[in-house]
């Protein structure tokens, strides 16, 4: 889909301006490129399976499974963490697990709710802002995902998932309709 969409449209630069003047073919450009950049990752994912392949796990698989004793937290691995969080930000178990997999979802209606009508962040300030206050939120729903279910955990649960969904539904599209007007009412 990726070759077909480069095809279709093209591709851009950094400043999001088009310029249908200076192409260069995919191949052997491109291909030899992302051909690298395959190789690159084979390298690292060997050297993890077959050189350090326990180096990513966690030191209670090595612990002896005992059906008597329930464990005090149960974790998820690291990518999950987040969307853990916000699993447990949410009192209702139907309501957690809804908002757990509305917030991978909804990344999938974010070219609609972006209204801004420029391609790239480099000349959006505000747009900058607020992406790293969503990385920032992202981390702090890491490292909460992980800690125990304790009071001032969930509160914090509570704040980053109200921020996860805010950024999405508000403040993606405020964000491209207060800098679509100020292109608008900016000196030409």
């Amino acid at each position: 889909m990726h070759l077909i969409a480069l095809h279709e449209n093209g591709s851009n630069n950094p400043l999001g301006v088009s310029s249908n003047t200076d192409r260069i073919y995919f191949h052997p450009y491109y291909s030899f490129k992302d051909l690298v950049g395959v190789f690159a990752f084979f390298l690292v994912l060997g050297y993890f399976v077959f050189f350090i392949p326990n180096m990513l796990g966690h030191p209670s698989n090595y612990t002896p499974a005992n059906p008597m004793i329930t464990p005090n937290s149960i974790v998820p691995e690291l990518y999950f963490l987040p969307f853990y969080a916000i699993l447990r930000a949410i009192p209702s178990k139907l309501g957690g697990v809804v908002a757990m997999f509305s917030a991978i979802l909804i990344l999938l209606f974010l070219p609609i709710l972006d209204t801004f009508r420029g391609r790239s962040s480099a000349f959006s300030p505000l747009r900058r802002v607020f992406f790293w206050l969503f990385v920032t939120n992202f981390l702090i729903l890491l490292w909460v995902g992980g800690q125990h279910v304790e009071e001032p955990y969930i509160t914090l649960c509570q704040l980053g998932t109200a921020f996860y969904f805010a950024y999405f539904l508000i403040f993606i599209p405020l964000i491209g309709y207060i800098e679509n007007l100020l292109f608008d009412l900016a000196p030409k």
